[in-house]
């Protein structure tokens, strides 16, 4: 029996604006049932997160998943770290760009996959400029400006 397909997706849209998005990756996340039934009411946020190396597993730090009103005294850390799955093919590659060429890996977005798992985008990325940043606010303004007139 196939699942309702989930409308929950969280952006960081402060990503592209502050980093150059280089590539992007999926990954599984490892968290409590308390955390997976706040994602699904909406009550998270990944505007600061960013990942991190430990011991050759990659986590996500500043991902703020909300208590949930439901539970009790068993509720999670709304700022822990969280470990992220994926391939170790591409956990390696990850690690020797981030040590070698000084770039950083964001958390994009957070959704619910058909199965039901929560799933974080992240991307391997390059900090922006000022020039850069002023570049991008101009051309969204110009391309505002052409959808409101039509062409």
């Amino acid at each position: 029996m196939p699942r309702n397909k989930s409308n929950i997706e969280i952006k960081n849209k402060r990503a592209r604006f502050e980093y150059e998005l280089l590539e992007t990756y999926t990954a599984g996340i490892v968290l409590y049932g308390t955390e997976i039934k706040s994602i699904r009411a909406g009550k998270a946020s990944i505007v600061d997160g960013y990942c991190y190396f430990d011991h050759g597993e990659l986590y996500v730090t500043n991902m703020h998943i909300s208590e949930y009103w439901w539970a009790n005294r068993f509720n999670h850390d709304p700022k822990r770290n969280r470990k992220l799955l994926m391939n170790k093919k591409e956990l390696r590659k990850l690690q020797r760009a981030v040590k070698e060429k000084g770039l950083t890996i964001v958390a994009t977005r957070l959704f619910l996959s058909e199965r039901g798992f929560a799933k974080l985008n992240i991307a391997l990325a390059k900090g922006k400029k000022e020039f850069d940043k002023r570049q991008t606010i101009k051309e969204n303004d110009i391309k505002r400006e052409m959808e409101r007139s039509g062409f």
